[in-house]
């Protein structure tokens, strides 16, 4: 059972996550540091102060609008807050107060993060990986602790199969379509695999890959995008990522279920 309180708090604090991933999206790609100089508006240069940098609320009480110079806000800002808490509320109505619940939070922001910088830039920057490997590897070798602890279990052989099991067919691609798949798409996908496993990395391979066919194919119908134009493969994959962290075992159980016949 949930309780009303803490799944407000889970949104609260996936808005204050939402806003931090958003220095990271605009800070990171222009090599800037994500902890100095304090944010400040990209038109006037003006130092915005706490009250104006309140998740969302600042956003529709300043009308998306600079205090001083009147310069429009990006809507991506209030966007990815939201989203980010939305997405946090979500795990606590999957996970509760877990102890997954202090390494998943974190782990959706790089996914937001990776998904926003690459739409963007066409780029997922290692440092972004990096991060990913950091907080994966520690929420695993916590589970590999204290087995039990966490509602998402996995053992080492898990783990180690997971860091190959997805990015080595996708270095596969690549090398034979010559350039078809990114190596950010590789690394991001490896370092999933260490706290998702072999089994939830998969899922995460063929969940982001339909989602993209998907996609790619309207936008090709609708004549957005050409045959031959590039798109992203990041953000589909940190949307499978996130499906597998969110719901893999039941997936995978009723997908085996599927195939179960009692006699």
């Amino acid at each position: 059972m949930f309780d009303i309180f803490w799944l407000v708090v889970a949104f609260i604090y996936g808005l204050i996550l939402g806003s931090f991933a958003n220095v990271c999206i605009y800070r990171i790609p222009a090599k800037k540091s994500l902890w100095h100089p304090p944010s400040t508006c990209s038109g006037c240069g003006y130092q915005i102060k706490w009250y104006d940098n309140v998740p969302v609320l600042s956003y529709l009480l300043l009308g998306g609008k600079c205090r001083k110079c009147k310069t429009k806000i990006s809507i991506q800002y209030p966007l990815v807050e939201l989203f980010t808490g939305l997405v946090v509320a979500v795990f606590y109505l999957q996970f509760g107060l877990s102890f997954d619940m202090i390494f998943l939070p974190a782990i959706i922001i790089v996914l937001i993060t990776i998904a926003a910088i690459d739409y963007k830039t066409m780029i997922i920057p290692n440092g972004t990986v990096i991060a990913l490997i950091i907080i994966g590897g520690l929420y695993t070798a916590a589970r590999l602790i204290f087995p039990g602890q966490f509602v998402m279990d996995i053992t080492w052989l898990e783990a180690l199969i997971g860091f190959f099991a997805a990015s080595l067919p996708l270095f596969l691609v690549a090398v034979l379509s010559k350039g078809g798949m990114g190596g950010g798409d590789i690394k991001l996908m490896a370092a999933a695999g260490i706290f998702l496993g072999w089994k939830g990395i998969l899922l995460a391979m063929i969940a982001g890959s339909l989602v993209g066919a998907i996609v790619s194919l309207t936008l090709i119908l609708l004549k957005i995008k050409k045959r031959k134009d590039h798109i992203p493969f990041g953000p589909f994959l940190c949307l499978g990522i996130a499906v597998a962290a969110l719901y893999g075992p039941q997936i995978i159980n009723w997908y085996i279920s599927l195939f179960s016949f009692s006699g």
